[in-house]
């Protein structure tokens, strides 16, 4: 029995050599590594971010093998990115991010200054200005 056991953690300490060899998947240090989520007073890595966001943010779906730790692979990555920039970049709240990453055809472009919010305002700021000039010509 003690032999199966041995053998059974062997092969899963193989498994994760291999995947972390492959590099499809990447821990998660590198991730938070990746996204710069760093503890300003200690300068250490706050992987409970990514971990709280993890539990906040359906997407987020780490493969957690032996011993308990998350690999992360590039589309988790990927949506790990999008939920940073929403929350960091752009100021919005987990809810308001939640929304965001439900929308399927949102368009977030990460190179302009412009926020969702900011684009859906100047949108109803424009179309209330054409019915006022409307009313007007009548």
């Amino acid at each position: 029995m003690l032999y199966y056991l041995n053998l059974q953690k062997n092969l899963s300490i193989i498994l994760i050599r291999m995947i972390k060899e492959n590099a499809a998947y990447k821990t998660i240090s590198e991730v938070a590594k990746m996204l710069n989520l760093v503890n300003p007073k200690n300068g250490k890595l706050s992987t409970h971010t990514l971990r709280f966001w993890e539990r906040e943010f359906s997407q987020v779906r780490p493969y957690i093998f032996a011993g308990r730790r998350r690999y992360y692979d590039q589309k988790t990555i990927n949506v790990l990115k999008r939920i940073n920039y929403l929350l960091k970049d752009k100021g919005l709240t987990i809810n308001g991010a939640k929304k965001q990453l439900e929308l399927d055809n949102s368009v977030l472009d990460e190179r302009s200054n412009l926020s969702i919010n900011k684009k859906k305002f100047l949108k109803s700021k424009v179309t209330k200005i054409s019915n006022i000039l409307k009313d007007l010509k009548k």
